[in-house]
């Protein structure tokens, strides 16, 4: 299951040719260090969590999710920055993103599904569908997302532009994007006020981390340039060295019961499997995986089945809960007994399909959102949390066949227009 990491030739040649191609931004450190507030992002922080409490967890206490963009498993593996944190923990090289574009895989990390989609569009999830921060909150486990460059707690907004700190002589710059924070995207964490004050931003991160306050689930998101969405993985890697690298060695950050995921959302091409570098760091990784891969085969769903096992949660019941796409982190699974299913290459799903699954935000084969079977069991052994506001009469076996609402110069109703920046009306 684990073995030395080695750089193959094929590996390197793509690394150097995907390196060659010049980013016409140049980097620059969008301030100090990570746990000093800059101007360049909007707005000052002037409050801090106050999450003291700590919840043990079978293998970890804190769990840290980085996503970057869009990239091949074969350059991300082959670059230094990445390779330097491959070192220092268990590289994945069997771990696939969910489907294409952006937006879905962040969704489906969230409230594992992607719902169809298969776009970046304006969506909202409704209320009633829960989230792993359902699953949290039961336990009494604190939990934030801090997205770089989003100008205020709870922001709606689409995007987000501000001073182009990278080149000052350019007009302001959309730093932020929304479909790349899952926690906004859905209504039961953004309607409730003390959940979106937990949608932070990295100057909120600086004042967390200096009050000795941050949440022991986090879900971090570089801005766009710093996740190599509209870079390159070179430039990303600058942005590991100046952010990452300083709080791997900061015990306010990361301690000996820290685990780190350092992941991508997609590959940056389409016609393959879906293969992403994913690199799990931190203090609670045992010293003798330090260096290793596991060639496990894991999905971003997997991050919700690991966070289940270790603290005993409850399932969300959809992706989370199908064992053949969410495989417990085996040093995790191992230390509570969980099984995970040993799956061939040639019976992995194809991830690399958009656009053509069944679900509410699929304009072209649209169904209704339905309850899940509530007679699952996750990694935990647990049952399935559900919103008291589903209706659990209407499940998989009373959804219609999919409707092309685009054939019918409609769209999905759970997508908003670009320049909304007010919740719905419930």
């Amino acid at each position: 299951m684990f073995s030395p990491i080695l750089t193959s030739l094929g590996s390197l040649a793509a690394f150097v040719q995907y390196s060659n191609a010049a980013s016409a931004i140049p980097w620059a450190a969008p301030g100090e260090g990570p746990t000093t507030q800059t101007a360049n992002y909007t707005g000052f922080s002037n409050s801090t969590l106050n999450d003291q409490n700590v919840v043990p967890g079978a293998s970890f206490s804190r769990f840290i999710q980085i996503w970057f963009e869009n990239t091949n498993f074969a350059v991300a593996s082959s670059t230094p920055a990445f390779q330097k944190l491959a070192a220092q923990g268990v590289t994945f090289s069997r771990y696939m993103a969910v489907t294409h574009p952006s937006e879905p895989n962040y969704v489906a990390s969230l409230s594992g599904s992607h719902w169809g989609m298969g776009d970046d569009n304006f969506y909202h999830i409704p209320r009633n569908i829960s989230t792993v921060i359902d699953l949290l909150e039961e336990k009494g486990i604190s939990w934030a997302t801090y997205q770089e460059n989003m100008p205020s707690t709870g922001y709606y907004g689409y995007n987000w532009a501000s001073v182009n700190y990278n080149d000052p002589t350019q007009a302001p710059y959309d730093y932020y994007q929304r479909k790349h924070n899952p926690p906004i995207i859905h209504d039961s964490v953004v309607f409730y006020p003390e959940r979106s004050h937990r949608i932070r931003s990295f100057n909120d991160f600086a004042n967390d981390i200096v009050n000795g306050t941050l949440p022991q689930w986090m879900f971090i998101t570089p801005n766009m340039v710093n996740d190599a969405h509209d870079t390159t993985i070179d430039f990303a890697g600058k942005f590991t060295d100046y952010w990452l690298n300083p709080l791997l060695e900061d015990e306010r950050f990361n301690n000996e019961e820290t685990l780190i995921l350092v992941t991508f959302d997609e590959n940056e091409t389409y016609d393959i499997q879906n293969q992403i570098f994913s690199v799990a760091v931190g203090g609670s990784i045992p010293d003798e995986l330090k260096g290793t891969s596991d060639n496990t085969f894991y999905t971003h769903y997997s991050t919700l089945s690991t966070v289940q096992a270790n603290w005993d949660l409850r399932t969300l019941g959809r992706q989370d809960a199908n064992k053949t796409v969410s495989n417990v982190f085996s040093w995790v699974a191992n230390e509570v007994g969980y099984q995970n299913q040993d799956i061939a290459d040639e019976d992995i799903p194809q991830f690399n399909l958009t656009k053509v699954h069944d679900g509410p935000l699929n304009s072209l084969r649209y169904t209704p959102f339905y309850a899940p079977d509530v007679s699952m069991q996750g990694a935990s052994g647990c049952g399935v949390f559900v919103s008291p506001e589903l209706d659990l009469t209407f499940t998989a076996d009373e959804v219609p066949p999919a409707v092309n609402l685009t054939a019918q110069g409609s769209q999905s109703p759970w997508i908003l227009p670009q320049n909304t920046t007010t919740l719905p009306v419930y």
